[in-house]
């Protein structure tokens, strides 16, 4: 792949967004397929039950992990000047955020990413979510919540480098990394093992998860080839949510990125996965769901993620793969931010 050359042709916002859109596709489909959903494997975890969605979890972020490590190891990959790592961190916020979105994620029966995935499956509720969910994520960003998210986040703040990375915090490197992440990855396909799973289950697992790495890696590769400077970056729906929403309601300007061709691939990924298995089909409020519910968990989701650097995904698995230490942190407090809503609100339902 002559990634040099289409840079060279195309320029790098082109060829980021292009990425963005393939990786979208991939990881829509996957997703879509395997119901990878943090929400729910939260749920079962705190309830007990090793099932399914903890299983589907536990071995994507266990090839995610493997994926990325097993790049830096064999020297295709560089994360050193990746925001998770090289920027200045909040360990506060990192906290703080994750525990909101855990609660807000339960409230909305589904992440950001989910909720991506369930629109393009035809459900409205997830749609409804998802769009106050980018609105409070920009208002966090850059709005009338900043001021509220910036005092959070100075707290606690971590300094860029060594201080960020999970690995150098304990004095071990790169194939500790991967051994540590093959443990991950054996204790996810043993769950995966006994849950028989169809064909489609393990390949979306698996593919929801190599899907982290190929971000990691494609926009390293744009970053290696380009004259211009080009961040290196993973998946994420916080950010890219709201740069969605600030296209939509202004006169579109700068060039293009990453995270504005990820969210239309994610959304087209999941709808011909919805296609192929025939499980379109359009919902709405009806009885039993609460709008104010839904309202309310967008609402968590979108200043928890901002706080907490990204969202399930982005803070969770992109950053988690590379170990940044605030990443395992708001991790950390998104599955106990789920357990604590699932009890307060909904009882621990059927323990």
């Amino acid at each position: 792949m002559d990634v040099a050359a289409w840079v060279e042709q195309w320029g790098e916002g082109a060829v980021m967004a292009c990425l963005g859109v393939a990786v979208g596709v991939g990881f829509g489909f996957f997703a879509q397929r395997s119901k990878f959903c943090l929400r729910g494997a939260v749920i079962e975890f705190w309830h007990g039950r090793f099932g399914d969605k903890l299983a589907v979890w536990l071995l994507s972020f266990g090839a995610a992990v493997v994926a990325v490590q097993a790049l830096i190891v064999m020297g295709s990959l560089d994360i050193s000047s990746a925001r998770q790592i090289s920027a200045r961190g909040s360990l506060s916020g990192a906290a703080i955020g994750g525990v909101l979105f855990g609660v807000g994620m339960v409230m909305t029966r589904g992440c950001a990413s989910r909720l991506l995935v369930l629109s393009a499956n035809g459900n409205l509720r997830a749609l409804l979510s998802g769009l106050v969910f980018a609105v409070v994520a920009q208002a966090s960003l850059a709005g009338a919540l900043a001021p509220w998210r910036e005092t959070i986040a100075s707290w606690w703040v971590v300094d860029g480098g060594p201080s960020r990375s999970l690995l150098a915090l304990i004095g071990v490197g790169p194939w500790d990394g991967l051994v540590f992440a093959l443990v991950w990855l054996i204790t996810g396909l043993y769950f995966a093992h006994y849950s028989g799973w169809s064909f489609w289950k393990w390949i979306g697992a698996l593919g929801t998860g190599l899907m982290v790495a190929l971000a990691w890696w494609g926009t390293y590769s744009v970053m290696s080839n380009s004259f211009e400077p080009v961040q290196i970056q993973g998946l994420t729906f916080s950010g890219p949510s709201a740069e969605w929403l600030m296209r939509v309601l202004h006169e579109p300007s700068g060039p293009w990125t990453f995270g504005l061709g990820l969210m239309p691939g994610v959304f087209a990924g999941s709808l011909l996965g919805a296609w192929l298995g025939r499980e379109f089909k359009v919902e709405g409020f009806g009885p039993g769901y609460s709008m104010p519910r839904y309202i309310s968990g967008a609402v968590l989701m979108g200043f928890g993620s901002m706080l907490a650097g990204g969202c399930a995904v982005g803070a969770g698995m992109t950053g988690g793969a590379i170990f940044a230490v605030t990443a395992w942190v708001s991790l950390g407090g998104m599955w106990l931010g789920g357990g604590v809503a699932d009890r307060w609100l909904d009882g621990g339902a059927k323990r």
